[in-house]
């Protein structure tokens, strides 16, 4: 009794302590107390006799609630009002919800059409001639000129011929001519991507061929694939050519872009087939080449090369060796930061696809052809072609890097950053022979003997990554002795995969003979042993018999 008197004291303050009344009446009372603390009374108050109303209630949160809640209502037990209301209103709210989703899905498809629409070109009403952008490239700029006067453009006195094949064709297409484009694609970090031209050397150009992101994902076209097909002309705001429909991507279906297995997951192995470079007899340093540092498919090697000792040349000759003996494999000679003299020389006098950035350029164009060249290389890897890559050179190409890459505050010694030969060591490191088919060799020189303390660093650097290093020699070059090929610093790794048994033994057996000779009398020895034979064969089946 005392026990619920004090209750009541506590729930109602500072009212006047209630009469004692039957026990029945104060247990209404203790109740109806409860109510007033918890909150204001509800509308209806249940009669005399009948359960009060409890506290409200939230949405089920499972299942097992819900099913509870009709279960509850049958049983003649009123439910709350707000339980009503909550699921009400979330249904309400999910209806709505699959509305809108429907709109937003009907909306997109009609934009999506309407887009398309737009990117078509105009029909061909007056039967024009299909213009080819890559051909306008490789036409001299006098016939464009006259072609452009055909067509009745004017002043266009000032224009360059980029500037002038871009006007010519948005012309021809907005009449309704048809055009069709090709190129190397470069992906932009934001989506969409550019192809460009070869004859540029993949710089960016006002005729380069815009590719939209949906083309990119639809077809899994990454950097470095070639495409070719129909382009349109640019619009009102628009600057470039857009492509309108992909046709081939690496002059295959575009189908069989989807099938190919991504570089990083093939399997690299030694080299095993090798890359014969003599062709004329009078080619000793090609020769002398086969014999010292015979290179195979998927070779990673290293020219060494002090200024003034003849690398260029003799990457010339490699390059013409290769496509005599292998054409059927792919030659790309890439130059950073050389001379523009040198570059036309090597155009001239090579047959590979020759890429290139001069001197005056910036350090960020000299990254950019490089990572280029690499990734459209992989992309013919992955379809088991044999690539082959001569660069010059590693220590320019790193040197790029240095300058452009972000500052770790890590610097070595030379003023090399620690993060800034990362991605040469991945371009170096990319050559390698693939387990069913295909390969990458990367056949790159590196300078020694320059005065600067960062290209030592840089050598010290890829000294140990690659699988043959031929080195040539100054002394050799100041006695006026071509090759000059230091026999003793030459070498290549598993060469016993790539040479007949009996050809190895032979090689082993000249070397030992050579090893006390110093090194002028010993490259003179061998020069003047191998201008008396017509080929490497029948030169080591004289050593044989002598």
């Amino acid at each position: 009794m005392s026990d619920e008197n004090e209750v009541v004291v506590e729930v109602v303050e500072g009212a006047p302590a209630p009469a004692k009344k039957k026990a029945s009446k104060k247990k209404a009372s203790k109740k109806k107390a409860v109510a007033r603390k918890d909150g204001p009374a509800p509308a209806e108050t249940p009669a005399m006799g009948e359960p009060a109303a409890e506290k409200p209630q939230e949405a089920p949160a499972s299942e097992e609630s819900a099913r509870q809640a009709p279960a509850e209502a049958a049983s003649g037990e009123r439910p709350a009002e707000p339980n009503n209301d909550r699921p009400q209103h979330q249904q309400r709210d999910r209806f709505n919800g699959k509305h809108n989703k429907k709109n937003r899905n009907k909306n997109k498809q009609q934009q999506q059409q309407q887009q398309r629409r737009s990117e078509e070109p105009p029909p061909n009403t007056e039967n024009l001639p299909t213009f080819s952008l890559h051909e306008m490239q490789v036409t001299p700029i006098n016939d464009i000129k006259a072609l452009a006067e055909q067509y009745g453009l004017q002043d266009y006195a000032g224009y360059s011929k980029h500037q002038l094949i871009f006007e010519l064709l948005k012309n021809h297409g907005r009449r309704g001519g048809p055009l069709n484009g090709r190129g190397v694609l470069e992906v932009l970090p934001d989506g969409f991507g550019f192809l460009r031209s070869p004859l540029n050397s993949y710089q960016p150009a006002p005729d380069d061929i815009y590719v939209s992101p949906s083309q990119i994902r639809r077809f899994g076209i990454r950097t470095g694939d070639y495409v070719e097909g129909s382009i349109r002309a640019p619009k009102e705001k628009e600057r470039f050519f857009a492509q309108y429909k992909i046709e081939r991507i690496n002059k295959q279906e575009p189908e069989m872009a989807r099938k190919r297995v991504p570089f990083e997951n093939l399997t690299p192995l030694f080299p095993d087939e090798r890359l014969v470079m003599e062709t004329d007899p009078k080619e000793i340093s090609m020769r002398v080449m086969d014999i010292v540092t015979p290179i195979g498919k998927g070779q990673r090697g290293l020219i060494v090369a002090p200024p003034r000792t003849g690398k260029t040349v003799l990457m010339q000759k490699m390059a013409n060796s290769i496509s005599v003996n292998n054409p059927e494999s792919k030659l790309i000679i890439l130059l950073i930061d050389e001379r523009p003299e040198e570059v036309t020389d090597m155009r001239r006098n090579t047959k590979a696809e020759v890429l290139a950035s001069t001197f005056d350029e910036p350090p960020e164009r000299h990254t950019q052809v490089a990572e280029i060249v690499i990734e459209m290389a992989k992309r013919l890897v992955e379809q088991g072609q044999d690539v082959i890559i001569l660069l010059d050179s590693i220590t320019r190409l790193a040197r790029a890097y240095n300058t452009t890459s972000p500052h770790s505050g890590k610097i070595l010694s030379g003023g090399v950053d620690s993060n800034a030969l990362h991605k040469p060591k991945r371009f170096f490191g990319a050559a390698r022979n693939i387990e069913g088919g295909g390969s990458l060799s990367i056949i790159a020189t590196a300078l020694v003997d320059t005065g600067s303390r960062m290209d030592e660093v840089i050598f010290e650097e890829f000294k140990g990554t690659g699988n043959m290093e031929l080195g040539l020699d100054r002394e050799l070059v100041n006695k006026r002795i071509y090759p000059a090929i230091n026999i003793e610093r030459s070498g290549t790794r598993k060469e016993e995969l790539l040479l007949h048994p009996d050809e190895l033994q032979r090689v082993w057996t000249l070397r030992k003979a050579l090893k006390d000779v110093p090194q002028v009398e010993a490259m003179e020895l061998l020069i003047n042993r191998l201008k008396k034979t017509n080929n490497n064969l029948e030169f080591l089946m004289t050593l044989q018999g002598g």
